[in-house]
């Protein structure tokens, strides 16, 4: 077994972590999970970070994966869902990397799991377009082209009876409108049925919480798209957030090679991203 990277997930009660053996797709320890401090800024979450990465054996070059709730664009958060708004235009990658003194990788907390079930779960080997949904207080999503990512999709945003899908479909939806399981699944229907005709579908995955009950709502929707349920769960984050860092990490060193090489060879300081 081996502990290559560590995963965490960022989320609006709690922030989960773990080191992750990637060679299985497991969790390589026992999860610690820290409440989400109230007001979520970005400093108080950064310190719960570092006090989590803290309670573990972390050496100094295991890069570290965090999902986080919001668009992540070249590790900035462009949203902010379930976390203090002050989030919005912070660099999260750096923030963390400076707080921690690791190599940080920031990931939307949708994109993670879907890249750990593409990985080690449901999407395992598939090809063509697989999108994943993560079916909780809203509706997060990944998308997928023969395994690659095509990040921060958020198709829960998607229009649905004049207001966002995530806001007619989610199971906290399911749950606050009591609705039974063919009135919920009738629900999902629609939105389905909506983005297998926008983006034609090889698979879909269906991921949250809910997921487990998928043999109470999954059999009920008729849809051209073979769909099922997500393998990996309530671990499926950390798991796709250790996977992401590993990769990042093997990229940045190639890249640090490369600037070492046309360096010496012609003679100047190569110029590095600043931070």
């Amino acid at each position: 077994m081996t502990k290559p990277a560590f995963g965490i997930d960022i989320g609006g009660s709690g922030i989960k972590g773990a080191p992750v053996d990637l060679d299985a797709g497991t969790l390589a320890a026992n999860r610690v999970r820290i409440p989400t401090p109230k007001p979520s800024t970005p400093d108080a979450v950064a310190d719960v970070v570092a006090e989590l990465i803290g309670k573990f054996d972390v050496s100094d070059d295991m890069p570290v994966g965090v999902t986080f709730p919001a668009v992540i664009h070249e590790g900035v958060a462009q949203t902010a869902s379930n976390v203090d708004k002050s989030w919005i235009g912070t660099d999260v990658d750096a923030l963390l990397t400076e707080r921690t003194g690791h190599d940080v990788f920031v990931v939307n907390d949708a994109d993670a799991a879907g890249i750990a079930e593409m990985e080690f779960g449901a999407g395992r080997g598939a090809s063509g377009v697989t999108i994943m949904t993560t079916l909780g207080t809203g509706i997060g999503s990944a998308m997928f082209i023969d395994g690659i990512l095509v990040p921060n999709s958020e198709l829960g945003h998607l229009t649905l009876h004049g207001e966002k899908a995530e806001a007619y479909a989610a199971s906290s939806i399911f749950e606050k409108e009591k609705l039974s399981w063919k009135e919920w699944a009738s629900r999902l229907q629609e939105y389905y049925s909506m983005v297998e005709f926008l983006f034609t579908p090889d698979l879909f995955i269906v991921g949250g919480g809910i997921s487990k009950e998928a043999d109470k709502f999954l059999p009920l929707l008729d849809l051209k798209t073979p769909i099922v349920s997500a393998d990996l769960r309530n671990q499926a984050g950390i798991i796709g957030a250790a996977v992401l860092a590993k990769r990042e990490k093997k990229t940045l060193v190639k890249q640090e090679k490369r600037a070492k090489k046309s360096e010496k060879k012609s003679g100047k300081p190569s110029k590095k991203k600043s931070a």
